[in-house]
C-alpha cells in the first residue's frame, strides 16, 4: 500500500458489518488502515466493531473498537473524546450509518419516518456536531459522508424516508464544505448506486420473491450489468479522505457503474 493516510486518525462510525463478509464501513475502516491510518471502529454493535477491529490489527494495522448510538448525542460525544484522548486528534470522520425501511408516506408509521432520519441524517449532523470543534482546533480534517445513488434518483424500492433522509444528507455535505472551507476542513460524500453488500439481504430483499432474483434484479439496473462491490465504495471514500483530494469539497460522487447517466 502507498500509505495515503500515513500517520492520520480516522474515526469511523458504521465500522462494523451487519452480516458476514464485507459492508460498506468495514471496507473503509480496513482499507484506511491498510493506507497507515490509526483507525478508531465505532458501530452500535459492539461484536461488529470488535471483528473490524480483529480484521485491522490482523494484517498489522492499528486499531481500535468502540460501540456507540448515532441518534445519541452523549454516545457519539464519549467515543470523540475516547478518540481525542488516545490520539489527540481527528483527521478522517467518516460517516457510514444507514437504514432503510420500507413504505410510503401513507404505509409508513412516522416512528419509522423518524428513525430513518434520525439515523441517516441526524447521525451526520452529531458526530460533525461532536467531531468539528477538534478539527477546527488542529486546523485542518477531511469529512465522509456514505449517502446513496437514491438521493438523486427515484429506483423501484418504496422507501420515501430514505429518499428524503439521503437527499438531506448531500446538501448538509455541501453546506458544511463552503462553511467549513477557510477552515481547511473538508467534507465530501460518495453515492453509492446498486452494490453488494450484507445489508441488501436484510433490508433489500424482501422486496423479491427470492435472493436470486434480487441479484439478477440489481446486476440489471447498473449498466456495467453488475453490481459493485464494498470495496469500490471503500476506495472512493479514500481518496476523498486522502490529501490526494486536498483542493475538493462538497462533492457527491456517485460509485454506481454508470446508474445515474443511464436513469434506470
Amino acid at each position: 500500500m502507498s500509505q495515503r493516510l500515513k500517520d492520520k486518525v480516522a474515526l469511523v462510525f458504521g465500522a462494523g458489518s451487519s452480516g458476514p463478509g464485507w459492508g460498506n464501513g468495514k471496507a473503509a475502516a480496513a482499507l484506511y488502515a491498510r493506507e497507515g491510518a490509526w483507525v478508531f471502529a465505532v458501530d452500535v454493535r459492539a461484536e461488529a466493531a470488535e471483528e473490524t477491529r480483529r480484521v485491522i490489527t490482523s494484517e498489522g494495522g492499528r486499531c481500535i473498537a468502540l460501540t456507540a448510538d448515532v441518534t445519541d448525542s452523549a454516545q457519539i460525544q464519549a467515543a470523540v473524546a475516547a478518540v481525542l484522548s488516545e490520539a489527540g486528534r481527528i483527521d478522517v470522520l467518516h460517516n457510514n450509518v444507514g437504514i432503510t425501511e420500507m413504505g410510503d408516506p401513507i404505509e409508513a408509521s412516522e416512528e419509522s419516518w423518524h428513525r430513518v432520519l434520525d439515523t441517516n441524517l441526524t447521525g451526520v449532523f452529531l458526530t460533525c456536531k461532536h467531531v468539528l470543534p477538534a478539527m477546527l482546533e488542529q486546523g485542518a480534517g477531511s469529512i465522509v459522508n456514505i449517502s446513496s445513488l437514491a438521493s438523486i434518483q427515484v429506483n423501484t424500492y418504496p422507501y420515501t424516508s430514505y429518499y428524503a433522509a439521503k437527499a438531506g444528507l448531500n446538501h448538509l455535505t455541501r453546506s458544511l464544505a463552503v462553511r467549513y472551507a477557510p477552515n481547511n476542513i473538508r467534507v465530501n460524500a460518495v453515492l453509492p448506486g446498486v452494490i453488494d453488500t450484507p445489508l441488501i439481504y436484510t433490508q433489500i430483499a424482501g422486496q423479491f420473491e427470492d435472493v436470486e432474483e434480487m441479484r439478477r434484479h440489481r446486476n440489471a439496473a447498473s449498466p456495467m450489468g453488475r453490481m459493485g462491490d464494498a470495496w469500490d465504495v471503500a476506495h472512493a471514500a479514500l481518496f476523498l479522505a486522502s490529501d490526494e483530494a486536498k483542493y475538493i469539497t462538497g462533492v457527491c460522487l456517485p460509485v454506481d457503474g454508470g446508474k445515474a447517466c443511464a436513469g434506470r
